[in-house]
């Protein structure tokens, strides 16, 4: 009996935070994933950079360096096999193809630990930039196909994720942050929705609204979730994801510039990035820009949005199955919603729950620490992902499936709208006219 890719990707990412967790309470055994110190090509740096930095000859030729890359390729190449293995692909397919896509990268996090890359685009971008490389010259091989399972491993890393998202940020921020995140998301959903199919005509519906998530929520991991919701086609999943990266990036840099030419507060500005920058990632660097402040508010409202993956996810499934796609001669039952949600879904909600609930209240440093373990796995996964997305992605397909440009519109309007639709819930709220402004330390 075969097992779907969701359910597969549900207990990975258990079986991983579970492992994460014997290892804390325990001390019985190393779990830590592989992660690149920062290396420099030879910049002059200032004394302060400089001692963060490590010459990756150096890593290379450290013991441990290799023993935590054994061990990183064993754990995700034992689990991942098994899941394909589950789900029907032969082992002796996908474990050499696995193995190059692994190559592949750890070439992204040596690129992305640079010092000047990494201070100005995150590894999401170069897991991009070389699958992009590999597909549009030489052409993604048949043979490492069986391994180019983007949405398995994206879903993996966001059950992990799931363990990050503490409802105790909700309080952190309280009614300043679910004003910013929980009422603009919706509203700017149901917008494109309605300019996508109203005004531009768009007659793939379940693309319109995967982008809209992925633009009013966090890219990425909120198209993962909603596409899988609306049935979106692998193709038209791949297109969204593009376009978010690529404008992530821009908005990474020229949002924080704009801000601070315009006077905005800290903790205004940060919150206005953390509720239109797409990826967790981007926002931490956006917000850095400016000062503790300000990067304190664009994670928290970015973390509090997070929420939101599991819930519209939910009620898109709903949707599709009760409207969008309905056959009027049928009766739509909770079969149908229930086959049309994504599971993995419940392994996000529940690592969410666990950590929030039955470990932060006892012991929130244990948290943290698991969080240190996990964040690499996650991060493995994502890099897998995304490396996948540029293997999976041909600049000739992409711009036929652009719909003469209609695509395109969709989220540079409704880009636009939440920026502008965030601002005015910034100022609300956080301008001190109407509210006293909270204190972030």
């Amino acid at each position: 009996m075969l097992v779907s890719e969701d359910w597969q990707a549900c207990w990975i990412g258990i079986i991983v935070i579970a492992i994460a967790c014997v290892a804390q309470f325990t001390g019985w055994f190393n779990f830590d994933a592989l992660k690149f110190s920062t290396w420099t090509l030879g910049e002059n740096l200032s004394e302060a950079s400089a001692s963060k930095v490590v010459p990756l000859t150096s890593q290379f030729a450290s013991w441990a360096f290799w023993v935590k890359t054994l061990r990183t390729f064993l754990v995700l190449a034992v689990l991942f096999a098994a899941g394909a293995a589950l789900q029907g692909e032969k082992l002796s397919r996908f474990i050499p193809a696995f193995v190059v896509i692994f190559i592949l990268a750890i070439v992204v996090r040596i690129i992305s630990a640079e010092f000047t890359l990494n201070r100005y685009l995150e590894w999401a971008f170069w897991a991009l930039i070389v699958g992009l490389l590999v597909s549009n010259t030489v052409g993604t091989p048949s043979w490492l196909k069986p391994a180019v399972k983007t949405e398995f491993y994206i879903k993996t890393g966001l059950v992990i994720m799931g363990f990050s998202v503490l409802f105790s940020n909700i309080a952190k921020f309280g009614l300043y942050g679910l004003a910013i995140a929980w009422v603009v998301t919706p509203v700017v959903i149901i917008f494109m929705w309605w300019f996508g199919n109203k005004v531009l005509r768009m007659d793939n519906k379940p693309l319109v609204i995967t982008l809209a998530a992925a633009t009013s929520v966090c890219g990425t991991s909120a198209a993962i979730a909603t596409g899988a919701a609306s049935k979106v086609k692998k193709e038209d999943l791949s297109l969204t994801i593009s376009i978010s990266i690529i404008f992530t990036i821009i908005m990474m840099v020229v949002e924080p510039l704009i801000i601070k030419a315009t006077a905005m507060s800290p903790i205004m500005g940060g919150s206005l990035i953390g509720g239109t920058v797409d990826s967790t990632g981007a926002v931490a660097v956006a917000g850095s820009v400016l000062g503790g402040v300000g990067e304190k508010a664009a994670v928290l409202v970015k973390m509090i949005q997070n929420i939101l993956i599991g819930f519209i996810a939910f009620f898109v499934a709903l949707f599709f199955a009760t409207k969008v796609d309905r056959d009027p001669s049928e009766k739509i039952g909770a079969k149908e919603i229930w086959v049309r949600f994504p599971k993995f879904i419940i392994g996000f909600f529940v690592a969410s729950l666990v950590a929030s609930f039955a470990i932060y209240p006892s012991n929130p440093d244990a948290v943290g620490s698991i969080n240190t373990i996990l964040d690499q796995y996650k991060n493995w996964a994502f890099v897998l992902a995304f490396t996948c997305i540029g293997l999976d992605t041909n600049f000739k397909d992409l711009v036929k499936r652009m719909q003469g440009g209609k695509v395109l519109w969709l989220y540079l309007i409704g880009q636009t709208f939440n920026v502008l639709l965030t601002f005015a819930m910034v100022w609300f709220v956080l301008s001190g006219k109407f509210f006293p402004v909270p204190t972030l330390n």
